[in-house]
């Protein structure tokens, strides 16, 4: 039974990579024979998959478009919003680019007509504006990282800091976290016995991983904003302690943790410590907070929000 399931689905597979196959090609790649086949391709159906034969000289099979998309079971949206996201994979990820359009072609060999001629006319008339290079992650390393996670077994591997410098470090990973073109791996250090943030494109990893351990709790409770925050926090030339003349949770709505963090004085007033590579992007965005504040170090940003008044007086 096993032995058919596993011929049934590459059968099912050979059958979605090209759009015809004759029974030779099917019969020689599998291994079977004719007979074989045409009992595979019954069960097929039976399953709900539209298998065309033909005869003839130039006869063979083909998986045919059908009204549903069965067993995936997608509706009109879906097959569509699935389908752009594979034209478009690919970013920082080494090699997705080629595994997408695989899996794209194998689906629109199976989109019913009025979806295929709805994403060609998505693709015809969409442009995309490119951008600047990001750090780029092979796909197998992911994979590894995402495993060890799952498992819960402790990784060794060597690590580059911004400088270059190389490190062996020995962690407990827990998540994996994609921000923008980057991934991150928040993982227990176990020699620093702390939380860390790691860049997944300066990892290699160590195999065989282990031994097992028992997951900690998180740190921060939401980790899409702890990674934020860090890793903004860490890239910041200037930083500043803010007190702002307005509650923390109104603040906290305009803000995202990549700019900073918030922290209660009273209910009327909080403490916003933030950062920035520049003095004049720091002072933009405490003028866009739409409310008072007092700011006292560093100097250079207090003389250039004196600038800046200055400037906005003169300009009225």
């Amino acid at each position: 039974m096993l032995e058919t399931s596993a011929r049934l689905l590459r059968l099912l597979s050979l059958l979605q990579s090209r759009r015809e196959w004759t029974g030779k090609d099917l019969t020689d790649q599998l291994g079977v024979s004719d007979r074989t086949v045409r009992r595979d391709v019954d069960r097929l159906r039976e399953l709900g998959y539209p298998v065309h034969a033909t005869t003839g000289t130039f006869g063979g099979y083909r998986l045919g478009a059908g009204a549903a998309l069965p067993p995936l079971l997608l509706d009109d949206e879906e097959a569509v919003a699935v389908t752009v996201a594979l034209r478009t994979a690919g970013g920082s990820v080494t090699g997705l680019e080629e595994t997408s359009v695989r899996a794209l072609t194998k689906l629109e060999q199976v989109l019913p007509s009025r979806l295929r001629h709805r994403v060609t006319t998505l693709q015809a008339y969409t442009v995309k504006v490119p951008s600047a290079p990001g750090p780029t992650l092979s796909a197998d390393v992911l994979s590894a990282l995402a495993n060890v996670c799952s498992d819960s077994e402790r990784l060794r591997f060597d690590y580059r800091d911004h400088h270059g410098e190389a490190s062996l470090r020995v962690v407990e990973p827990h998540r994996l976290v994609n921000w923008g073109r980057r991934w991150y791996l928040v993982a227990w250090d176990v020699d620093r016995a702390d939380w860390r943030i790691f860049r997944a494109d300066r990892i290699e990893p160590k195999i065989p991983t282990g031994p097992k351990f028992t997951p900690r709790e998180p740190p921060g409770g939401d980790l899409a904003a702890y990674v934020s925050g860090r890793v903004s926090s860490a890239a910041w030339r200037y930083r500043a302690t803010v007190r702002v003349h307005a509650p923390a949770e109104q603040i906290v709505a305009r803000i995202t943790p990549a700019v900073g963090v918030v922290e209660v004085i009273d209910e009327r007033t909080c403490q916003l410590d933030t950062g920035a590579d520049s003095i004049e992007t720091m002072a933009v965005y405490l003028g866009m907070l739409g409310v008072d504040f007092d700011v006292t170090q560093p100097t250079e940003l207090v003389e250039y929000i004196k600038t800046l008044a200055a400037r906005y007086a003169r300009a009225t």
